[in-house]
């Protein structure tokens, strides 16, 4: 499909906008969730005062970045490794078809390894 160099600079203007204000954005809620938890990843519990900061993320815990409540009820900060790991697992989560951890039904377990636990250390067989 072929565009006419006006429609380019449109288009290209339109993304520029975008991008802008996605970036604004971010930088709001991340820097009301910095005020908010203290800096430390929830996942690995690892430390990030200082110059560390920058290596925390602000994830969204239902994946949509247009939710920001006021009180941050939808973000918890994660270092750049546990929230790399985080989408990797809805992704594939994704492509098996399965839902994302946290998210859907909890399963119960019908297989119990220790069932005959007990007998075993009484001598039972």
């Amino acid at each position: 499909m072929k565009y006419s160099a006006g429609g380019d600079k449109e288009r290209e203007r339109l993304i520029a906008e975008g991008r802008r204000v996605q970036a604004e954005m971010q930088k709001s809620y991340r820097e009301r969730a910095l005020k908010m938890y203290p800096w430390v990843c929830g996942k690995c519990g690892r430390d990030f005062s200082g110059k560390r900061v920058q290596e925390l993320t602000v994830h969204h815990r239902d994946l949509n970045h247009d939710n920001n409540p006021p009180d941050g009820s939808n973000w918890e900060l994660l270092c750049i490794y546990c929230h790399d790991n985080e989408h990797q697992r809805d992704q594939e989560a994704d492509r098996l078809g399965g839902v994302a951890a946290g998210q859907g039904q909890v399963l119960d377990a019908k297989h119990n390894p220790f069932a005959a636990l007990a007998d075993l250390v009484k001598g039972k067989k």
